[in-house]
């Protein structure tokens, strides 16, 4: 199955976990300190919350597509580089709490794409991801 994930960045974390558990009627799939994430069956969306600083207005960090597979990421980037588009592709790479393939795109406005897998949890968040 694959989803959309959007990556928000905000300013109070725990309302922000409070509200998006109201608004699609789940509890987070995942809390580490700073981050949260939804894993939505319906709509199919993968909701992503980063600790940004306390009072900023929410806004958004960066988009994806979450697969199910290596090969579906290595599809996409073959595809994406095919179109034309430059990719970066990280493999095993450790990302929001989670040992991840992805590859990278950029949109005409600078916003950052992502198709990913998840392949493992990890207890590290690392920054190096985005």
């Amino acid at each position: 199955m694959s989803r959309v994930q959007l990556a928000l960045r905000v300013g109070d974390l725990q309302g922000s976990i409070d509200f998006y558990s109201k608004l699609f009627g789940v509890e987070p799939a995942k809390l580490r300190p700073g981050y949260a994430n939804f894993a939505i069956a319906e709509p199919p969306l993968k909701l992503v919350l980063l600790e940004g600083e306390p009072g900023q207005a929410t806004v958004m960090d960066h988009l994806g597509v979450e697969v199910d597979s290596t090969d579906q990421v290595s599809a996409a980037s073959a595809r994406l580089t095919g179109e034309g588009l430059d990719t970066l592709t990280e493999d095993n790479t450790t990302c929001c709490y989670a040992v991840q393939d992805k590859v990278w795109v950029h949109g005409p406005g600078k916003e950052p794409w992502e198709v990913y897998t998840v392949k493992a949890d990890s207890e590290t968040f690392s920054a190096t991801c985005c």
